[in-house]
């Protein structure tokens, strides 16, 4: 089967990791293999995440000599465009509790701008001095934090005065994770589902901005933005990302009939989106903005 496609920049977040545990739940922390960690950079990465990322460093105005976190960076897309936007004045650090995602941020070639530091670490402790970035990024990792009240506090702290909070959530599941999410229950099982939708399992936007305001933030916002998002041939696709995710173990016990069905059952349910040599559909997020005064 063809990988989805050859290594690229990529973003994860806090609570991807290891399958094969406990049903998983939204702010449940595991860890990732290597492997699996390079996977899940050339797949969803690349494909679902990637795109978003520059509009988070966009929100968030990141300019020339700024100094910038991006918490659960995973392996760093939303890190190394803050990095090309901060200039080589600037400074950028990358936080995820995900080793192996530390260790593939590490291994990719460094951006030109500033440099990028990467570091393993929690984001309800990140270790780090208080009032030392003026900016705060976080991609799609909010809703991984068992204390996301202590999250935001955390981002709040290592923000100088005049400092800039944005944070992306999903508005909902979306079409890609509904139809992979239907085809496990149906295969596997609903167990299998729900580790793989955990991801999808958000705060609302009543919540975003309870939170950040709890945590100190002013001039909170919180905003849908859409993105049409292509992914290339669909049960190739899919086969090819689920290794890469929290249901790894429970596919790989899975009769090869049960997989072929699963790619199928993507395949029929995308059909609607199809475009080509794949599928084009539109997602939607919610980006929280927010600043210290």
């Amino acid at each position: 089967m063809p990988r989805c496609g050859p290594a690229l920049l990529a973003h994860g977040g806090e609570g991807l990791g290891r399958a094969g545990r406990k049903p998983l739940v939204a702010n449940e922390q595991f860890q990732l293999s290597d492997e699996a960690a390079e996977r899940y950079e050339r797949c969803p990465a690349r494909y679902i995440l990637g795109p978003w990322a520059p509009l988070l460093v966009d929100v968030a105005r990141v300019a020339a000599g700024e100094r910038v976190l991006d918490v659960a960076c995973g392996t760093g897309v939303v890190a190394r465009i803050a990095a090309e936007r901060a200039g080589p004045a600037g400074r950028v650090v990358g936080v995820d509790l995900n080793a192996g995602m530390i260790r593939v941020a590490r291994s990719l070639p460094p951006p030109v701008g500033a440099p990028i530091e990467w570091l393993e670490r929690s984001a309800l402790d990140l270790g780090l001095k208080d009032a030392s970035f003026d900016v705060v990024l976080c991609q799609q990792g909010l809703q991984f934090f068992p204390d996301k009240a202590l999250a935001l506090r955390e981002m709040r702290r290592v923000l100088g005065h005049g400092g800039r909070l944005a944070v992306s959530v999903w508005t909902g599941v979306g079409a890609y994770h509904q139809a992979v999410g239907d085809a496990l229950a149906r295969f596997i099982s609903a167990e299998s589902a729900a580790r793989f939708r955990a991801s999808r399992q958000v705060p609302t936007k009543e919540d975003l901005q309870r939170l950040a305001t709890q945590a100190g933030f002013s001039d909170v916002e919180v905003r849908v933005h859409s993105l049409d998002i292509h992914l290339p041939r669909i049960d190739e696709f899919t086969l090819e990302h689920l290794p890469g995710t929290p249901v790894a173990d429970n596919l790989a016990r899975a009769a090869p009939e049960a997989r072929e069905k699963i790619a199928a059952s993507v395949m029929k349910q995308l059909d609607p989106y199809a475009d080509g040599d794949g599928v084009t559909y539109p997602e939607e997020t919610h980006v929280l903005t927010a600043r210290v005064r």
